[in-house]
């Protein structure tokens, strides 16, 4: 690349990670991005830091743990040093948020950034970026959910440049001369390949593939179920994404040209996302290309920006339903499992799209267990409430239950579980007054 007008900044900036981090103060509120975009020098010199003595405590807000902060900053012998908050459980800190060794914010995705601006006072944001451009501008690759908001909140920006992150278009720019620190490190990105489905699976996405007419705009998580679904979409044409999530599935269905964005009735011809998911290949594809664009979860999951996409078709997985209607997707047996996240974003979202749909999908038994239950368990989170859920989906079918009375709601969701519990379900539905 030539030298640009912004080199000298960019060198007087460049330093070492451990001098980087040297802001960091005890009690201080540290945060950084989503697993894919975890910067692993700055995590591990602070973890470092932590374990030598030269701090005695820290305060980290993210999402759910990834690779590299579970093996440095998040790991367990950290844990009496480190106050862990998520906006998102995930496998990493399943454990410790159990046992109260890590603590869970409740939240809708799309409202995270402003929690952060009028509730947080961050002190430093390590942030993983693209390489400068000419023009001074890293972007934020793979991860731009609440982290473009935490970098410029916080009281010190400091990015890890890695050469392995793709320039990823949007909203996702962050210029040198809003950064404090660089440091300098080519780290391989975590790939997600595609998940191999279950015979459950491929029923529930054959049946969910029908409710996805051509040209439509999707929104799909990453998972067996949304690779499936994707799977058989590849005759239609002229699909659009507006996603939280850019999966392995959707990127796919760009290489294929069933998606082209050419029928979105907003941000046409582009491939909206806020996380992206990449499996191996995929960078690649993301790196420099306009067609793709990053932006803040602010704006990704705003229902009322959702909404202006036409025939918006959302898919989301759930753990749990009831004969209400009601959709549990974030706890299991009173305990914090995952989090809210976007689904009810884009429930609402999609719904009030005209022509949209918003669709939960889930198998009908786990371990066992029939995840159709009576009524929610107590201490269960309600993700979806019961006025907004739309389509529900398992492997013995899909049904709408906007517009059914409550008896005729608990008919059709008893039709969706598994053969050996429906008398069972139909038994509880009387007791309930609902049969």
């Amino acid at each position: 690349m030539r030298p640009g007008p912004n080199d000298a900044e960019y060198r007087a900036k460049l330093t070492t990670p451990e001098d980087a981090v040297a802001v960091v103060r005890d009690d201080a509120l540290i945060t950084f991005g989503p697993p894919v975009t975890e910067p692993p020098a700055l995590l591990w010199a602070l973890a470092t830091r932590l374990r030598t003595g030269d701090l005695g405590r820290l305060r980290v807000f993210s999402g759910p743990a990834g690779r590299h902060s579970v093996d440095s900053l998040l790991a367990v012998d950290l844990v009496d040093q480190v106050e862990h908050l998520s906006h998102f459980v995930g496998t990493a800190d399943r454990g410790k948020v159990a046992v109260g060794l890590g603590g869970y914010l409740p939240n809708h995705f799309h409202q995270l950034p402003r929690l952060i601006t009028d509730y947080m006072r961050i002190d430093v944001a390590l942030v993983s970026v693209s390489p400068m451009d000419r023009a001074g501008y890293f972007t934020l690759g793979l991860g731009n959910d609440f982290t473009s908001t935490a970098a410029r909140h916080a009281r010190h920006l400091i990015v890890e440049v890695n050469d392995q992150v793709p320039r990823v278009h949007g909203d996702s720019r962050i210029h040198v001369s809003e950064v404090h620190a660089i440091v300098e490190c080519s780290t391989p990105l975590v790939a997600v390949p595609p998940m191999p489905a279950g015979p459950e699976d491929d029923r529930i996405a054959d049946a969910v593939a029908t409710l996805v007419p051509d040209g439509a705009t999707m929104q799909i998580g990453v998972g067996a179920i949304p690779d499936a679904v994707c799977a058989r979409l590849h005759d239609r044409a002229d699909l659009g994404i507006h996603t939280e999530m850019l999966s392995p599935g959707l990127i796919a269905l760009v290489r294929a040209g069933v998606v082209t964005g050419a029928k979105k009735t907003l941000h046409r011809g582009k491939h909206i996302f806020t996380v992206a998911a990449c499996g191996p290949g995929d960078l690649e594809l993301l790196d420099d290309n306009p067609a793709f664009e990053s932006h803040p979860v602010s704006y990704t999951n705003d229902p009322s920006v959702i909404a202006q996409n036409e025939r918006m078709v959302s898919i989301n997985a759930v753990l749990q339903v009831d004969l209400l209607g009601q959709a549990n997707a974030e706890s299991l047996a009173g305990h914090q499992y995952s989090g809210s996240g976007g689904q009810l974003d884009f429930v609402r979202g999609a719904f009030a799209s005209r022509g949209g749909k918003s669709i939960l999908v889930f198998p009908s038994m786990a371990r066992g267990a029939s995840r159709i239950v009576p009524l929610l368990p107590t201490g269960s989170m309600v993700t979806t409430p019961r006025n907004d859920t739309h389509y529900l989906a398992t492997e013995y079918g899909v049904v709408d239950v906007k517009g059914l009375s409550s008896r005729e709601r608990a008919e059709a969701i008893i039709g969706l579980a598994h053969p050996d519990v429906r008398a069972e379900l139909r038994r509880a539905s009387e007791d309930l007054y609902l049969l």
